[in-house]
């Protein structure tokens, strides 16, 4: 397990979030991390989960699509664009969940990577969603716990590399 916490900002009232961890890698090995699909997907998802990337451009202009299936059965995935991606530092992209029958408007999410005064790497993933009520359903549903899990089997993959 970790000793470092994962926080989760939500002001009430207000559209986007935030999540802060730090992680005991360098910061190019952590933003390969969130960059490199065969990384990625050894990550991401939590062990109940099957992850298959589609597609995954990380590069400015670049798209991505994955699909998930539970070990219920349930399938959903995720797809969207590379708005801005500078290696080390940042990566801007708007990202769509799909497997719902109605339309869900997509996230504009920016993750930035920084050296923390520990000589750690802070990743920040800021997210604006399309209203309060969006962002709120999307914190309930599950969120602070799936984080937890995949920054754990993160921390298995950076102490890899």
């Amino acid at each position: 397990m970790s000793i470092n916490k994962t926080q989760i900002i939500a002001n009430e009232g207000q559209h986007d979030f935030k999540i802060i961890r730090e992680f005991s890698a360098s910061k190019e090995n952590v933003f390969r991390a969130f960059a490199e699909p065969d990384l990625l997907n050894q990550w991401f998802m939590p062990e109940e989960m099957c992850m298959k990337i589609e597609i995954m451009e990380c590069r400015t202009g670049g798209s991505f699509y994955h699909t998930h299936i539970h070990s219920n059965g349930m399938k959903f995935g995720f797809r969207g664009v590379y708005h801005e991606v500078d290696a080390p530092i940042r990566i801007i992209k708007t990202s769509e969940f799909v497997g719902l029958s109605q339309k869900v408007q997509p996230v504009l999410e920016t993750t930035t990577f920084e050296t923390s005064e520990t000589g750690n790497t802070k990743v920040t993933v800021h997210t604006i969603c399309p209203s309060a009520e969006y962002r709120d359903a999307m914190i309930q549903n599950g969120m602070e716990q799936h984080l937890q899990n995949s920054y754990q089997l993160l921390d298995k993959v950076l102490n890899k590399l």
